[in-house]
């Protein structure tokens, strides 16, 4: 029987200390890209998914993402009586017809697991998703009506196996990140010598001369195991976690039963150990790129990658961008070559 996945959880109860000071008072999840918030790109990404109620976990400080999503009436009678029929357009747009968004806060901080966990009442005994807010896909790489989390769900429903969606890093980064290894499970096999070579490999020498395992963008495979920020000697791949699951309701059972793990919290691994021993998991490799802007470089570059890319304004953007790079290169030059004048000076 196909089980349909139409429900996804979003966890954004975080305090978002990684991006303090700037989300003492604003959530994380509302930090602007252009001119947009965070969780706005993912929810847009869950619904070309086919996805058709949100369901936010979140905490009594993170009420300006609620207002996000309801309805203001006050701003659209303005809107309307301006006759700003544009910005309306885009305002009522934030949620399609036909999906509904709805709100629970997490009792206490107690892990990602326990987040997920909160939300079972509202999805119910059936499959579904998880979307990590501060993990964006680049909606210009890929589409997200056929691609990454639609591709994942629809895999879901013809195979009933949960996914965890996976993106190649750098090997030198594979300590920041749960890993997970398809060495048994993946036909594609590359040397690590042509990845150093395209420089993927730096600070991995540990095991340079072995033959790795790897996969394609859109590729799924069975995941053997899932190791949480490796040593980098000891990481079986460098296909990180990506923020994107795809879940079997055999989850919600056993994350009731997971003790407290690192950090004292409920961790997802733990409950996806569990998972994997009773059913099939599977890496599903993401199409594109994702930006991690729960860090503050990651949310940087998403900025300026999207703001290039935004249309009339990318292009003005972009022609600035261009300039003020071009002001500090003749900067850098100037102050290389007076040193270099006072070098001589001194000699």
């Amino acid at each position: 029987m196909t089980r349909k996945v139409t429900k996804a959880v979003f966890p954004v109860a975080g305090l978002g200390t990684r991006m303090l000071p700037a989300t003492k008072a604003i959530p994380k999840e509302m930090l602007p890209i252009v001119d947009k918030p965070l969780i706005q790109y993912v929810v847009n990404e869950a619904v070309a998914a086919g996805i058709k109620e949100i369901i936010l976990v979140t905490h009594s400080s993170k009420n300006a993402i609620e207002n996000h999503f309801d309805t203001s009436f006050e701003l659209e009678a303005t809107l309307e009586a301006r006759v700003k029929r544009s910005l309306l357009s885009e305002i009522r747009a934030i949620i399609p017809k036909g999906v509904t968004v709805i709100s629970l806060r997490q009792s206490a901080p107690l892990g990602l697991g326990h987040a997920i966990l909160t939300a079972r009442s509202i999805v119910g005994e059936q499959p579904f998703a998880v979307l990590l807010p501060d993990v964006i896909i680049d909606k210009y790489l890929s589409n997200h009506s056929s691609d990454n989390l639609a591709e994942m769900i629809n895999r879901f429903e013809h195979t009933g196996h949960s996914q965890i969606m996976v993106e190649s890093i750098p090997h030198e980064k594979v300590n920041q990140y749960g890993v997970v290894d398809v060495s048994s499970n993946v036909d594609l096999e590359v040397e690590l010598d042509a990845e150093r070579d395209a420089g993927l490999d730096a600070g991995f020498n540990a095991i340079a001369n072995k033959k790795q395992r790897t996969m394609l963008p859109g590729q799924s495979a069975v995941i053997c195991d899932m190791v949480e920020k490796p040593e980098l000697d000891q990481a079986p791949s460098n296909l990180a976690i990506t923020g994107r699951y795809v879940l079997s309701e055999k989850i919600w059972d056993l994350l009731q039963i997971t003790t407290p793990g690192a950090g004292d919290e409920i961790q997802l691994t733990d409950a996806l150990h569990k998972l994997r021993e009773i059913e099939t998991i599977e890496a599903y490799h993401i199409k594109g790129k994702s930006h991690d802007c729960g860090s503050k470089l990651g949310y940087m570059m998403a900025n300026v990658e999207y703001g290039m890319k935004c249309g009339k304004l990318g292009e003005e953007f972009k022609a600035a961008l261009h300039s003020h790079l071009a002001i500090e290169d003749a900067k850098q030059s100037t102050e290389q070559d007076s040193q270099q004048e006072v070098a001589r000076a001194e000699f």
